[in-house]
């Protein structure tokens, strides 16, 4: 497996993953409200072409194949710069080494550009590749989407089901 940065000539492919991906975790993806697709792609145009300049994001590339991304991108927090990871996305059945060698290539990235904290949502793909990176847990990352959009968005709903301030 290459890890490697990606650039135009990788769009297509990585946009077609990123549905097939969709689709695979939930089998009714394509019969939802079409804000709520695009909720979840973490490919559009503008993303793609923020992410390659980003320095910190990766494909998995099998013999031409990609079987996973990783988008992840610098911050500075105003007394230092963390890297923080917004998605990783494998395809199913991808080698099970994938998570780890994308979540290795942004570590490296981040050591390489002298910031020295990868910050990421521990999901189940990544939890050994945590474990594997000596990664310490500070609690659980979520994400709130103000608006409608929350009751139709993926993950375990917390507490009252509120769409944002007005609830």
């Amino acid at each position: 497996m290459r890890y490697r940065t990606f650039g135009e000539a990788d769009h297509a492919a990585l946009q077609a993953l990123d549905l097939r991906t969709q689709q695979h975790a939930d089998p009714d993806f394509d019969r939802l409200p079409e804000r709520e697709r695009e909720g979840r792609r973490h490919t559009s145009l503008a993303a793609l072409k923020f992410y390659e300049r980003s320095e910190h994001s990766f494909v998995a590339d099998q013999d031409g194949t990609l079987q996973g991304f990783v988008f992840a991108q610098p911050v500075w927090q105003g007394d230092r710069p963390i890297v923080l990871l917004r998605t990783l996305t494998l395809a199913p059945g991808a080698p099970e080494d994938t998570a780890a060698g994308l979540l290795h290539a942004v570590v490296k990235s981040a050591y390489d550009s002298a910031v020295y904290e990868v910050h990421f949502p521990l999901t189940p793909e990544l939890r050994a590749a945590a474990t594997q990176e000596g990664a310490n847990v500070l609690g659980q990352y979520a994400t709130l989407h103000l608006g409608s959009r929350n009751s139709t968005a993926p993950g375990e709903a917390l507490g009252a089901a509120g769409s944002g301030p007005e609830a």
